[in-house]
């Protein structure tokens, strides 16, 4: 919302300066967006009249003017096509500085000389039209244009929040203004006028629930010859809206001054009654602009006998808009309730005044008063003959004031500060609240109807508190005893675990947790994905039921930016159908791909593998305090078939890892990508630790070649190695394994590493030798192990 300080202050005196007004609308919610210059900064341009107009005796397109400025009479050369004599201009005496330092000096054009400049609007920075100059209606010959025209002006934005439709007028602000200095506003005089004759146009309303109250007015015999005065003009164009012809500038006026939007057609283009009703799909309308469109069921119209002539509360048809050429016209002033205009303007990429103002709401009683107003207004400037003002309205359709109460002791609960109840009374009165019932702690308070937003105790506490100023409220640090928090002593906290991750080399994400619905069925084959009801787009339509999807994409987004090594993890929730309802378990992933180790001149430039991965999980295993861990083949759709595990903890399955299925990275064009899922739960949870005495005998190793099956697991070998080593074996570590010459094609070459240690005696060779051959013998018995 734009408007002119000077206009405002016609209306009210806040007895504050510039910077304190802008800063109390702002302080009050009305928060000024930006303040401009009304004009460029120019001097010495003063009124004058143009005496006479003869032609260039050298140029077709230029003319020789005589211009009184009140003390002397100057020759100018000026080419503006609407010069003529008898006209006030503005003109720019030798000497005078315009808008950029542009300096007047005595010049010759084509051999005359030329003693100043007659200038146009954009030549003074008043506005855009430079086709001709300026004429001005108002001043004596001589005075400062900067005077007349009162160029020490500013324009105020205003970025109102939606539901403060009541401050997008002239009215409304000066109102807002006078409330918070507790002013006395002077509202402009409304006189209604009176019906010089009988015409009127029927008008028939068959939406009520979209327009409950049409007020029409003929008018007849206006001259659209007549110019808009300057005035005007100004007014309008200090609020953001150019001069169109006097009577659309007319109820661009009412708009900016009083809040309420109209519209005036042509009467002869009119046909049959106005109905007021929602459109048949289908049908099309011209607007204004020369738009066509196709309207919708849900469209509000204004139609006559021949068809739509208007999108109510949004834009006029071209068909009955007002030409030069008309006589009659048929002014409109109605109450469109929010809903029903609400979205109109989008949907057919419009952005109207208008609508701007009927979206967030307009008094549904100041129609009567618009309507006086606007033929007050176009009777001093165009002239005419009025007939009767014609009310169509639906009654029980039309809004009702709320009434709301608002509790002392709730007012100094939200506020924190003591208001007394005088000073209420006094919030309350200025507001222009109605207090229909009172008691000590409690008032009973009816809002105006320009005040459709108040509709709960909290709005009267907001406006309470506007009034008796934010400032005034002091800022006090809360005081409350804080408490320690619990400690899950069997559970790691989630920070330690990402930052034990973070050390492994590890990098954070966090990934939406709705994804395309292909993607999840690449990554998931066969789930049933919940589907948001309203999802930001196609491709974040679906919920996640792993965390695959989300660490893929930041791999090739990381990818495409020329990273050449990735490594990341993502705690976050999955969600699945259980059998009755949503199940939402939190989920560890993990994802390596690229160089095992980043480029440098003393590093191998091998690339991730899966035992790479699978030390992460194991570090994170140890880190938890995880004793017995597993791991297990397992048959994946979505992982490699020779590359992929599933770990157990505990003796239970804690989820999977190894390398994407090619089928998976082919269709991504992906290579080598290793993956992991666990259960956060699992991986959290801490196990009660257990002492155990640090050895003062010393260790002793033996280690073993033994040939197997290329079919035996590790993992077999090394559960019964420690079965038959017995209770002084304290690690079991495979070193090395061999596949190649000297070895059958179906077997392996295992390097196993046993240590023993007692914690009562130092251990003899023969006891160790005694356990590592019970070892082998176990090794022999149950994969045919032998010896190398």
């Amino acid at each position: 919302m734009k408007f002119s300080e000077a206009w405002l202050r016609e209306w009210v005196d806040p007895g504050l300066g510039r910077e304190d007004l802008l800063h109390q609308l702002t302080m009050a919610g009305l928060e000024v967006d930006g303040v401009d210059p009304v004009a460029g900064a120019f001097s010495g341009v003063v009124v004058a009249e143009v005496a006479s107009v003869v032609p260039h005796p050298d140029a077709d397109k230029l003319r020789v003017c005589e211009v009184d400025d009140g003390e002397t009479v100057h020759q100018v050369v000026c080419g503006a096509p609407n010069v003529k004599a008898g006209m006030r201009t503005a003109f720019a005496r030798v000497g005078a500085v315009l808008p950029e330092n542009f300096k007047i000096k005595k010049a010759k054009l084509r051999g005359v000389e030329s003693h100043g400049m007659l200038c146009s609007a954009s030549e003074l920075g008043l506005g855009d039209d430079h086709d001709g100059i300026m004429s001005l209606q108002v001043g004596s010959l001589g005075d400062q244009v900067s005077d007349v025209l009162d160029t020490n002006d500013v324009i105020v934005d205003l970025d109102l929040t939606p539901n403060r439709g009541d401050c997008l007028s002239m009215k409304g602000i000066a109102r807002e203004v006078g409330v918070l200095n507790n002013a006395t506003v002077t509202f402009p005089p409304i006189t209604q006028i009176e019906a010089e004759i009988d015409s009127t146009f029927p008008v028939r309303i068959s939406h009520a629930e979209g327009c409950p109250r049409y007020l029409g007015r003929v008018i007849r015999g206006v001259d659209l010859s007549r110019s808009t005065p300057l005035w005007m003009q100004e007014r309008l164009r200090r609020c953001g809206l150019r001069s169109i012809d006097p009577i659309v500038d007319v109820t661009n006026y009412v708009l900016i001054e009083l809040g309420q939007p109209m519209h005036a057609f042509d009467l002869d283009q009119l046909s049959g009654e106005i109905d007021v009703r929602l459109a048949t799909a289908g049908e099309k309308l011209t607007l204004l602009d020369g738009q066509e469109v196709v309207l919708d069921e849900q469209t509000l119209l204004i139609a006559d006998g021949s068809g739509p002539v208007a999108i109510a509360g949004v834009m006029g048809g071209e068909r009955s808009g007002v030409q030069s050429a008309t006589k009659d016209v048929f002014l409109e002033c109605a109450y469109f309730a929010p809903l029903a205009v609400a979205g109109t303007a989008r949907r057919y990429g419009l952005h109207t005044d208008a609508s701007h103002r009927y979206e967030r709401g307009v008094d549904f009683e100041l129609q009567f008063d618009a309507m006086a107003r606007a033929t007050e207004l176009l009777l001093e400037l165009v002239g005419g003959q009025p007939g009767p003002v014609v009310e169509t309205a639906k009654v029980q359709a039309l809004p009702v004031a709320s009434e709301v109460t608002l509790r002392h002791s709730r007012l100094h609960e939200l506020l924190g500060v003591e208001i007394g109840a005088d000073r209420v009374d006094e919030a309350l009165q200025r507001l222009g609240l109605a207090v229909v019932s009172r008691d000590d702690a409690s008032w009973r308070v009816r809002s105006p109807s320009h005040r459709f937003d108040i509709a709960i105790e909290a709005d009267l506490v907001e406006e309470v508190c506007r009034v008796y100023g934010y400032n005034n409220i002091p800022s006090q640090a809360p005081h409350t005893a804080l408490s320690l928090r619990d400690v899950k002593l069997e559970q790691s906290p989630e920070t330690h675990l990402k930052q034990y991750l973070a050390g492994l080399g590890l990098q954070e994400v966090i990934t939406y947790t709705f994804v395309e619905p292909g993607l999840l069925d690449l990554f998931d084959p066969g789930a049933k994905p919940l589907m948001l009801a309203n999802p930001m787009s196609r491709e974040q339509s679906a919920m996640r039921t792993n965390m695959f999807p989300g660490l893929v994409d930041a791999l090739k987004q990381n990818r495409a930016r020329q990273l050449s090594r990735v490594a990341l993890f993502e705690l976050g929730l999955v969600f699945q159908q259980g059998e009755q309802d949503i199940e939402q378990p939190q989920k560890l992933g993990g994802l390596l791909w690229g160089q095992r180790a980043p480029e440098s001149w003393h590093a191998r430039h091998d690339a991730t593998d899966f035992f790479d991965l699978k030390g992460v999980v194991d570090s994170l295993c140890e880190w938890a305090g995880h004793r017995r861990v597993d791991y297990e083949p397992v048959a994946s759709r979505i992982l490699h078939p020779g590359q992929s595990a599933r770990l157990k903890i505990d003796g239970q399955s804690a989820g999977l890892l190894g390398r994407l299925h090619p089928e998976i990275e082919a269709e991504l064009e992906l290579d080598g990508v290793f993956v992991f899922e666990l259960d956060a739960g699992r991986v959290l949870a801490r196990p009660r630790r257990q002492y155990a005495r640090v050895s003062k005998f010393p260790t002793v190793r033996r280690d073993l070649a033994v040939v197997i099956p290329r079919s035996v697991n590790a993992a077999d070998i090394e559960a019964s190695a420690r079965k038959a080593a017995g209770v002084h074996l304290v690690e079991f570590r495979l070193f090395d394994v061999y596949e190649g010459k000297g070895i059958d094609s179906n077997e392996k070459s295992l390097a196993i590493g046993l240590t023993y240690q007692s914690q009562t005696a130092t251990l003899t060779d023969d006891e160790v030798a005694t356990s590592a051959g019970a070892v082998m013998a176990t090794l022999a018995e149950r994969f045919g192990a032998r010896q190398r």
